[in-house]
């Protein structure tokens, strides 16, 4: 299992609200199967993140993909291996 930073720019601000709830629901349901790590906004306003956990980073694509606001156009993805250090 590895860690994967799925980066969520802003793409269409009036479209955020809509799909909130879908996108929210969404990450729920990926926590339940224990494939998010952490989760939240940006303070800007500029988009998000999530954290996945998957096996690959095909997979963590998928799942990333699979978000509404992904599938809808209303945040571009930009995804990472995240090499995540302990301090």
């Amino acid at each position: 299992m590895a860690y994967y930073a799925a980066i969520l720019h802003m793409a269409d601000a009036e479209k955020n609200l809509a799909f909130r709830p879908q996108h929210l629901a969404y990450l729920e349901e990926m926590e339940q199967q224990g494939k998010v790590f952490a989760k939240g906004p940006f303070a800007d306003g500029s988009g998000g993140m999530v954290i996945y956990i998957a096996d690959s980073l095909e997979e963590a694509r998928k799942l990333a993909e699979q978000d509404p606001y992904v599938k809808e156009g209303v945040r571009r993805l930009e995804l990472h291996e995240w090499k995540m250090a302990l301090v």
